[in-house]
């Protein structure tokens, strides 16, 4: 019998690239869920359904009685900590339950994590981080979730594994955390302003080590432990597998965009390109760009936590390595891999 996977999130940036890896594989039915319509063409099937609302979850998803395969990419944007773990929880813990009832087949569920997982959004901490760490004071929405999967999973027949990347970079717009369209698009409005391609952190970030992750690396290790017996029940970093300085990056995409490079002068992105709107809509009518709205096309908030973070960030991928996944990509050549993509799908000049 062949398998099916339900992704939920398909719209995001994890979820996207996660439903083209699995629409590759002619062994695997694919269902992707997310709330909102798609604005891209898929061969799946799509499901529209709010998973914060269990009984829209069950009218929608009654009829899935095969699924062997979840993937959890679904996330609800909050301010704080605490106000992340209710909804977060909930939309897992109904699309769960419900599949359990109608889809005895059930074999593996992935869930999605990342660096908060060790603190990351708390300032310095231990690194090469390892899966291994203790946790940080709750609450951490991460650690419900897990928990969840840990507890409702004892005596079944299906097994979770928990992935942690860091800075995903993919495409996909009204995303909260999509490192890459906030790097092409501030080139872009700053290019189209007459500007140099500055640094827009401090100059001590712009110095620490850090690391991002290919939305198509981690796609493959979702493919990768939904079907590695080894890796049931555990968790596992998941990065490019290099580290880097901004400092030696961002000349690079001066270069790739065509423009002049110049120091770091840090600022705060989320009030400088609070009038940009208008900027976008000139560089979209210009260059024949798809019409996406400026606050569906990147996250000023998130650069300015990326852009002045000021110390390193890095995890260890051993345990994915010696585990027997092995994907990895140089992250400059992923930058223009992904750049090119954005101009072939007219999001960026």
């Amino acid at each position: 019998m062949g398998k099916k996977i339900i992704i939920a999130g398909v719209s995001g940036v994890i979820g996207r690239a996660v439903l083209e890896k699995f629409e590759m594989d002619p062994e695997f039915q694919v269902i992707g869920l997310s709330r909102r319509s798609l604005d891209f063409d898929m061969t799946a099937t799509h499901i529209s359904v709010d998973l914060a609302d269990r009984d829209d979850c069950r009218r929608k998803l009654k009829q899935q009685s095969d699924v062997t395969h979840i993937a959890f990419a679904a996330y609800v944007e909050k301010m704080g900590l605490h106000e992340q773990v209710g909804p977060n929880l909930t939309m897992l813990k109904n699309l769960i339950e419900i599949l359990e009832e109608t889809s005895p087949l059930l074999e593996h569920v992935t869930l999605f994590q990342g660096g908060k997982a060790y603190g990351c959004h708390l300032g310095a901490f231990k690194t090469p981080a390892k899966e291994t760490d203790p946790r940080h004071m709750p609450p951490n929405f991460y650690y419900n979730q897990e928990d969840f999967l840990r507890g409702q999973s004892l005596g079944k027949p299906w097994s979770w594994t928990a992935l942690r990347p860091e800075a995903v970079c993919g495409f996909a717009v009204g995303n909260p955390m999509n490192l890459l369209m906030v790097i092409a698009v501030y080139a872009a409005i700053s290019k189209h302003l007459g500007q140099p391609m500055r640094f827009p952190g401090t100059h001590t970030a712009y110095d620490v080590l850090y690391q991002v992750s290919d939305a198509n690396v981690l796609a493959s290790a979702t493919h990768w432990a939904g079907n590695c017996e080894s890796a049931k029940e555990e968790i596992y970093n998941i990065t490019n597998g290099d580290c880097f300085r901004w400092s030696t990056l961002w000349p690079m995409f001066a270069e790739y965009f065509d423009m002049e490079y110049a120091p770091p002068i840090p600022i705060c992105l989320k009030d400088m390109m609070a009038d940009k709107a208008e900027v976008w809509s000139e560089i979209t009518l210009q260059n024949g760009l798809n019409e996406y709205s400026f606050d569906q096309v990147a996250s000023w908030q998130f650069g300015d936590f990326i852009f002045n973070c000021e110390f390193d960030n890095i995890t260890s991928t051993i345990k994915a390595r010696t585990s027997g996944f092995h994907d990895c990509i140089d992250s400059e050549s992923m930058f223009r891999q992904k750049f090119d993509r954005l101009r072939q799908l007219k999001v960026i000049p």
